[in-house]
């Protein structure tokens, strides 16, 4: 098996997302990607995979959003161009990249995951909805809607939040264990506040 040069992607990817990302994206930035990234290290060691597993798993968080440099919608099917196109100078085999693929397109609204891999990433992408940081990250979320004129006001804006977590499910033990019961009082805060 060759030798993956993670080390040397992270730090290229990290400069072209900062250097290519659109300023209006308030939630789909770098801090994203690296807040991800820790998400599905901790979720990815809990549910046991293995070094290589995991290094993909991080290679796939490092591009899950980077095909927005390009496109708004579709930036899944984006990254994984941006994925077959570069990573095989940083080592990566043909088998590698599909599932770093797979794991790209299991983060697409709605989320199907198809194996272990693309349920950590799915919920490491949505793990902040089950945190007491969600206000705060969905808060960067409406102000890129805002920005991008997909959302009018802030009673459509909370519509689409109640309809979305409510409709939403962790994958992983471990976001099952530690995240869902907070994701319901979330929700349940959320619900009780369009309450006239």
């Amino acid at each position: 098996m060759t030798e993956l040069n993670f080390e040397s992607f992270a730090e290229d990817i990290s400069d072209y997302l900062q250097e290519r990302l659109d300023n209006r994206l308030s939630y789909h930035g770098l801090h994203h990607t690296v807040y991800v990234l820790r998400a599905a290290e901790e979720i990815g060691k809990y549910e046991g995979i293995t070094d290589h597993e995991m290094l993909l798993l991080k290679t796939a968080v490092m591009l899950h959003d980077c095909g927005f440099v390009n496109v708004y919608s579709g930036h899944e099917e984006e990254g994984c161009r941006i994925a077959g196109q570069i990573l095989p100078n940083y080592g990566y085999s043909a088998e590698d990249i599909k599932r770093i693929q797979g794991m790209i397109m299991a983060t697409k609204i709605p989320q199907t995951p198809h194996n272990k891999l693309e349920e950590i990433i799915a919920d490491a992408d949505l793990e902040y909805l089950g945190t007491d940081l969600f206000d705060e990250v969905s808060q960067t979320l409406y102000e890129e809607w805002k920005s991008y004129n997909m959302i009018q006001g802030d009673d459509a804006w909370m519509k689409a939040q109640i309809n979305f977590i409510s409709k939403h499910h962790y994958f992983t033990d471990y976001c099952k264990k530690f995240r869902t019961e907070k994701k319901f009082q979330n929700l349940n805060r959320l619900i009780d506040s369009m309450v006239p």
